[in-house]
């Protein structure tokens, strides 16, 4: 079992990357079995003897004996953790990259899913691009935060603790400022680990580590093999000049895209709620929604249901104006039924003796109607016409609320609450969620005096 264990983690690791255009990016890989003394860098080494521990050891003689830092990349965590249906009880997996020849280890503790993260302050270049590149993960790629961790050795005299060696420089860092990309340096100077999550894209870590890592640490290593990435300390002032331009354009357009993709998340996140509630919603959510639309329209709007402690009345009152509005939202899985506006009328006959000094000018209905069905393929009326013709009070459909809040038309909102004609003689929109005009072929009612409907 444990061979086939060890069998199917190396077909796993060896599937992670089957992607990577090695030639594209003038790079050769070494497996195992193969020797690695003259290897620049190394992704993911082993530290188990028969599965890679030899070749790392004869990657890290062979640079010491260059004179050469030992450049390694090493992943944190496992991104396909879950997927595993066995859950731990001690809480979501974490992850530990161990050094080699040095006391200490990197550990990680797995972030919840949708963490922030962002550059660290004052990073050389190489760093810099490298926190562009992997800030741009899909929203829903794992993060792990970083920590250094002392060394437990266990002798005759029991648990001695080693303090851990070397700096740990964060790259990228989430919102409580813990690195989750992070470059770590052994005090002498002979490694280099740069520590990410798992799931990055390959490609994109070996461009980089071709285009700036290697250059920056190992630049010995790209004469050696007359790459043709070329030594900045070879170049005409025309090279230097262009590469400068190119690097600072790349540098910018990641920018860009991390600030725009940001954008898009907030504006998302912002308008979500809205959208769900008014094409989905129901109940509270559904009068959260109709509320943040109507206040984004200019009505002063005021929960009755909070206001009154319970459902005493409708449940909305907006005002705009003068004009004074009840505002009864409701949904319905299939065809709205005529009770929707019985409640509104019963509400409209109460409401001077709930509040008999706050006269309220109009009402209106605002239903969710068929929200089961996907917006497209809904009746585009809440009523037939021959109902709403005998309503006192506009019946909108959250349709319509919604495509006025889209396109943040808010005289069509206004006039469609309030019953009212658009300035300028235009209507205010389909009053049961078709066309139509919001007045015509509507009894009005008159606004109380001190008690009464008309």
């Amino acid at each position: 079992p444990q061979a086939a264990d060890y069998a199917r983690k190396l077909f796993a690791a060896s599937a992670k990357y089957a992607g990577i255009s090695w030639t594209e990016h003038g790079a050769e890989p070494r497996w195992l079995d193969m020797d690695t003394s003259t290897c620049a860098a190394a992704i993911n080494p082993s530290h188990f003897s028969g599965h890679g521990a030899d070749e790392f050891d004869r990657f890290l003689s062979g640079a010491a004996s260059r004179g050469e830092p030992a450049l390694i990349i090493a992943t944190m965590g496992t991104a396909d953790d879950d997927n595993d249906r066995v859950r731990s009880v001690f809480g979501r997996p974490g992850g530990r990259v161990d050094f080699r020849h040095f006391t200490g280890a990197i550990v990680g503790k797995r972030l919840l899913a949708g963490a922030e993260v962002a550059l660290a302050p004052d990073l050389d270049a190489a760093d810099r691009d490298l926190g562009l590149r992997l800030r741009n993960r899909p929203a829903d790629a794992p993060w792990w935060a970083m920590t250094l961790s002392a060394t437990a050795l266990e002798g005759e005299r029991g648990t001695t603790m080693r303090k851990p060696e070397g700096e740990l420089v964060p790259i990228l860092v989430d919102s409580l400022g813990e690195p989750v990309v992070a470059r770590w340096t052994s005090g002498d100077g002979q490694q280099i680990w740069y520590v990410m999550p798992d799931g990055v894209d390959w490609n994109q870590v070996v461009d980089w580590l071709v285009q700036r890592a290697l250059p920056e640490h190992v630049p010995a290593a790209l004469r050696r093999v007359r790459s043709r990435h070329h030594d900045p300390a070879l170049e005409t002032p025309a090279e230097t000049q262009a590469r400068g331009a190119l690097e600072e354009l790349e540098s910018r357009y990641l920018e860009e895209r991390a600030r725009l993709e940001g954008d898009l998340e907030r504006a998302r996140d912002e308008a979500e709620p809205v959208r769900s509630g008014l094409l989905y919603g129901t109940g509270p959510e559904l009068e959260d929604a109709v509320a943040v639309v109507l206040r984004a329209a200019g009505f002063a709007v005021t929960d009755l249901d909070e206001e009154l402690g319970g459902p005493l009345s409708a449940d909305l009152l907006a005002a705009l104006n003068g004009s004074t509005c009840l505002v009864e939202v409701k949904s319905a899985s299939g065809a709205a039924g005529e009770k929707l506006a019985s409640q509104l009328r019963r509400h409209l006959e109460k409401w001077p003796q709930l509040r008999p000094g706050q006269r309220v000018t109009c009402a209106a209905l605002i239903v969710n109607h068929q929200h089961r069905l996907d917006p497209a393929e809904r009746p585009a009326e809440v009523y037939q016409q021959r109902v709403v013709d005998t309503l006192p009070f506009p019946v909108l459909a959250t349709g319509d609320l919604f495509r006025w809040w889209c396109a943040q038309d808010w005289p069509a909102v206004q006039a469609a609450v309030l019953g009212q004609d658009r300035p300028g003689g235009e209507q205010g929109g389909p009053t049961a969620g078709g066309s139509g005009n919001p007045v015509a072929g509507r009894r009005r009612w008159r606004p109380w005096g001190g008690g009464g409907t008309a």
